[in-house]
């Protein structure tokens, strides 16, 4: 078993080769993916499909070679640990937020109204959906090669049922519906041995992720009992989010003079250009170089340069979801999570303001082991509200689920510009809680017994 020492005084070390793959390792870029959904009829077969599956589940870090890079990932919500069989006294260690699941949570994550359980895609908040695979690769060919031995131990075990299916891939363009490049920062993890993409954060404990190891509280987080099940594993929140990529392009258009100024809202809104260039290192303008320069594009803080967001507002997307060390109320280390969004659905042509009917956006995965102090924290007081950077009511312009009437702050010399009317440019399609064991947590589940 692989370790790797977390350089913090107690001499924690991460067995990451029990880490599933899907949990710590970034997306490949390009990237193929499939999502699917199970329900398991009988825990006999439910096990024996975890059997089949451990063969196939990947763990530990990617290799230098390209073609281990792909793998399948496998996450059980709580209702899949009932159907497996788990013990009673195993289900009532799992945390409050994991038990009730995503939809019993929703009012409290902001999905409401049109993005209210009751207006999801089945099975999402149902209840079927028990077992998770998700499957990611740097190309077609080697993803077949992964789903196609995950297909055969499907077709092995009768008694579980493919309820959902969602293919995901990056677009011609590498960027997301919206027009920006995405997946540019991941956490520096302690301990972990994954290259940091910001070299100017300070790692944060390795049990801020995974189960087993102190976060930064100094303790360990809660964990499912007994350890073998809760050890080296984590939560993680799936969402499916529809992009009105139409409305987006055309509120942009209504509130600019020119194309010019439209980018640089754009970009204001975001937090970065579409390259993915910071506008905290280029206000002015998009850098194509910069954000094609690994050691670049994702190295800056806010506190020194920009505390108070001339640059990049307080309130723009990526700011809100990582406020890295910017002056807000309350400590951003204890709300960081790994973030994994991949797009599905054709992209809408340039140009084009009016929506074509197809359905576009992303499937989002959120990944941490406090789902309450990290997923739920950051959709309902950094999402949802303003109040940590002093402009309450207002929400994320990007992520944000307003109604039309919403508002958002650009500060700028000699006065700040104000946002109005802001309409909303995605929808919650569905969402679920999920635990993604250790490897070794999986063969525990695999081999339970009546």
């Amino acid at each position: 078993m692989n370790t790797a020492d977390s350089g913090g005084s107690a001499g924690v070390r991460v067995e990451v080769d029990d880490v599933q793959s899907g949990a710590l390792r970034p997306r490949p870029v390009p990237y193929e993916g499939k999502f699917i959904f199970l329900r398991v009829d009988d825990r006999h077969a439910g096990r024996a499909l975890l059997r089949l599956l451990l063969p196939v589940t990947s763990g530990g870090l990617p290799s230098a070679d390209r073609s281990g890079d792909a793998w399948v990932a496998v996450a059980v919500t709580y209702q899949g640990l009932k159907a497996l069989g788990v013990p009673q006294e195993s289900l009532d260690s799992f945390p409050r937020a994991f038990r009730e699941g995503m939809a019993a949570r929703a009012e409290l994550i902001g999905d409401v109204g049109e993005n209210a359980p009751a207006h999801w895609e089945a099975p999402f908040g149902t209840g079927d959906v028990h077992i998770v695979l998700s499957a990611l690769s740097s190309d077609a060919a080697q993803l077949a090669r992964e789903l196609e031995r995950a297909r055969v131990a499907l077709e092995e075990t009768p008694g579980v049922q493919v309820i959902w299916q969602q293919e995901v891939h990056q677009l011609p363009t590498g960027r997301t519906t919206f027009g920006f490049r995405d997946g540019i920062s991941h956490p520096n993890i302690e301990g972990v041995g994954l290259p940091c993409s910001n070299p100017q954060e300070v790692p944060i404990k390795a049990g801020e992720f995974i189960l087993g190891y102190p976060d930064e509280t100094g303790n360990l987080p809660p964990m499912p009992r007994p350890e073998v099940l809760g050890r080296n594993g984590t939560y993680v929140a799936v969402r499916k989010i529809h992009t009105d990529v139409a409305a987006w392009r055309r509120y942009l258009r209504a509130n600019s003079s020119d194309a010019e100024e439209e980018a640089l809202l754009a970009a204001k809104m975001v937090g970065r250009w579409p390259s993915g260039a910071p506008l905290t290192l280029t206000p002015e303008h998009d850098d194509p170089e910069l954000a094609a320069d690994p050691q670049r594009v994702n190295n800056f803080l806010y506190r020194e340069h920009d505390d108070r967001g001339l640059r990049c507002p307080a309130g723009a997307h990526i700011r809100r979801n990582n406020p890295r060390d910017a002056t807000i109320v309350g400590d951003a280390r204890m709300h960081r999570i790994i973030r994994r969004g991949t797009t599905y659905g054709p992209p809408l042509p340039e140009g084009v303001l009016e929506d074509d009917g197809a359905d576009r956006g992303l499937v989002g995965v959120f990944i941490g082991a406090h789902l309450e102090r990290q997923f739920e924290f950051i959709k309902s007081e950094w999402v949802n509200d303003g109040n940590f950077i002093g402009y309450p009511g207002e929400q994320d312009p990007v992520a944000g689920h307003h109604d039309g009437t919403g508002s958002v702050t650009i500060p700028d010399k000699p006065v700040r510009r104000r946002l109005r009317n802001l309409p909303s440019f995605v929808a919650t399609r569905g969402g679920e809680y999920c635990f993604v064991p250790g490897l070794r947590a999986l063969r525990w589940l695999a081999e339970l017994e009546d």
